[in-house]
Order: C-alpha cells, then sequence, then structure tokens
C-alpha cells in the first residue's frame, strides 16, 4: 500500500466538492461536459481538436442508419453520449456486411450489436439511467510510443485544471484486466506526470506502485509524452471553453492527427494523487493565493511550469 496516500495535502472527495467542485462550478454549466455531444460541438466551435464525429443516433428508428454512417470507415467507435467509466463504449476494428469484428478479435452479428445500441439508447450506460443518444465517431489510432505500455485499448492523458491552471497529470494504460479500457477503478495502470517536462515519474495499480506494466513487462516511469505543451494548452482553453473552475480534462494522442480532447469531467477522480504520490491540495491553495486569473491559456501553463521546482508552492515531482 502506497504510503504516500497519508501525506499532507492529500484532497478528500468531502473537500472537494465542498470546497472546489460546489464552489468553482455552476451546476447550469454540468451540461456543457455530462452531454458528450454537446461537448464536442463546444470543443469544434473553439477550435479544440476532437476525433471526428460520424453521426449520432436518437431513438431506435436510426439504428439502422449506422450502416450508412459508417459505409466509408474501416474502423469506428459507438459510445452513449451520457455514459461514464468507458461503460457502454464498443470500438470496432473492421467490419463487412452484417459482422462486425472488435478490437478483442471477437465477432458481432449485427442482431448483436443493434441491441447493444438500443439498450444504450434506453439508457442502460446513461448517468442516472435515462434515455441517451448514440456516438458514432473515429476511432483513434494511439500513437506507437505507447504499444509497450497498453494492453488492447487506448491510453489516455487526464488533467487537472483549476481556474484555467493546469495543476497535476497522469497516464492512464489499458490492461488485461481492464478490459482494454484506461480506467484505474478496472484495473488500469495509473502513471504520474511530471507537469513541466511531460515526463511519467512512477506507476499505480489500484492503490500498489509499480514499476512496469502487468501484461506487457516494460518499464512505466521515464515515458516522454509527445506534444505535451499543445496537450497543456488545450486543458487549459477548456476553462474558457466551459465556465467551469475545477476540470478533468482527458485526451488522447492519435498516430496521425496528434493531441485530441476526447471528454471533460466536472466532478474528476482522485486517484491522480496516487499516481503522483503528491497531493492535490497544496497545488490548488497555490493557485487560489498567488494566481493571476487574466492571463492567456499559454501564460497559465508557462506561469504552472515555472513553479515545478518551487518546494513551497508543493509542486515537488512524486
Amino acid at each position: 500500500m502506497l504510503t504516500a496516500i497519508g501525506r499532507a495535502g492529500v484532497l478528500g472527495i468531502n473537500r472537494r466538492n465542498g470546497d472546489f467542485v460546489m464552489r468553482y462550478n455552476k451546476r447550469s454549466l454540468y451540461p456543457l461536459v455530462d452531454d458528450k455531444l454537446i461537448t464536442k460541438k463546444l470543443a469544434q466551435e473553439n477550435g479544440i481538436p476532437v476525433p471526428q464525429l460520424f453521426g449520432s443516433l436518437d431513438t431506435p428508428r436510426d439504428i439502422p442508419s449506422l450502416n450508412d454512417l459508417v459505409a466509408q470507415q474501416q474502423s469506428f467507435v459507438v459510445k452513449p453520449s451520457h455514459g461514464s467509466g468507458g461503460d457502454g463504449i464498443v470500438v470496432i476494428d473492421s467490419h463487412r456486411g452484417r459482422r462486425f469484428w472488435t478490437c478483442g478479435g471477437s465477432v458481432l452479428l449485427w442482431a448483436e450489436l443493434a441491441h447493444h445500441l438500443e439498450n444504450t439508447l434506453g439508457g442502460q450506460y446513461s448517468l442516472g439511467g435515462h434515455p441517451d443518444r448514440v456516438m458514432v465517431e473515429y476511432r483513434v489510432k494511439f500513437d506507437p510510443m505507447f504499444n509497450p505500455v497498453s494492453y488492447l485499448g487506448v491510453p489516455d492523458i487526464r488533467i487537472i485544471v483549476f481556474l484555467g491552471f493546469p495543476v497535476m497529470a497522469m497516464l492512464r494504460l489499458p490492461t488485461r484486466r481492464s478490459g482494454g479500457k484506461a480506467n484505474l477503478h478496472q484495473g488500469a495502470v495509473g502513471a504520474g506526470i511530471d507537469i513541466a517536462y511531460g515526463k511519467t515519474v512512477h506507476g499505480v495499480i489500484g492503490n500498489n506502485s509499480t514499476d512496469e506494466h502487468p501484461d506487457t513487462g516494460a518499464a512505466i516511469g521515464g515515458l516522454e509524452v509527445p506534444y505535451w505543451q499543445q496537450m497543456l494548452s488545450i486543458a487549459a482553453r477548456c476553462y474558457e471553453m466551459t465556465g467551469l473552475g475545477y476540470l478533468g480534462v482527458d485526451l488522447v494522442l492519435d498516430e496521425h492527427l496528434g493531441p485530441l480532447m476526447l471528454e471533460l469531467n466536472a466532478r474528476p477522480g482522485l486517484n491522480i494523487q496516487i499516481a503522483n504520490a503528491a497531493g492535490l491540495l497544496p497545488r490548488l491553495e497555490y493557485v487560489q493565493q498567488h494566481a493571476e486569473p487574466a492571463l492567456l491559456p499559454e501564460d497559465r501553463v508557462a506561469w504552472i511550469q515555472s513553479l515545478v521546482n518551487d518546494r513551497t508552492a508543493g509542486w515537488q515531482s512524486g
């Protein structure tokens, strides 16, 4: 068990909710991030790169139109607009006729895929179980640099942004245990990232430290994430885009398209602290006390990076 979880400065869920989420995130703005279709369209309007949306299915009557939406696409993804934790997402690697091959190698018949889409529209994977919509979008082809530290699925990067300042980041790596999903609660590896240089510091599975990926044996620490400055800039810009003061920004790195914003979260989890072996609270309080909110996104990123070696600010690497 990591001893770092008991370190002073670890942000707990009650304080996160009371002092940061409720104080800095207006409830009226939640739909901007809770509905992934709205988030994607908002990002496109603000020039933030996202995976291409081929179309959406709004009612069961729309299900047959899936074939037209993906007729020119070898691979694609279907996901619930109001889903969470990767539930309900199906990644299709290829398709022919009424057969669909997933990235895991299994085959779905049209009737099986249509049944899944109908369940998704009915709210099986949505927050609160309410009727939902299905997004049909580009399948991210993750950068090959992640091949040694990923199992099947697409790794992603979570960045916590407070008042427009990126304060903590981690890389989430799919495993066999997580079913190829970059979800820490399902067994993915979390690797803390030095926010100044975009380099991983070490990894965790659950609450336990790990120096290597459990399926590949590759080292977790010391990975340099490409396009790191661009990723931080995208994350910082999401503050102006949404108006949310406490925000989780999830990004992926596509082999051909570079960084893409995947989704946003108004109530991001706290396991990022375990991955970094550092508490969020000193960083959040330092931003509250010393940050200049009128700075442009790139200047906010630069200011945060200048604090990395300032131990009084609590920005030392884990």
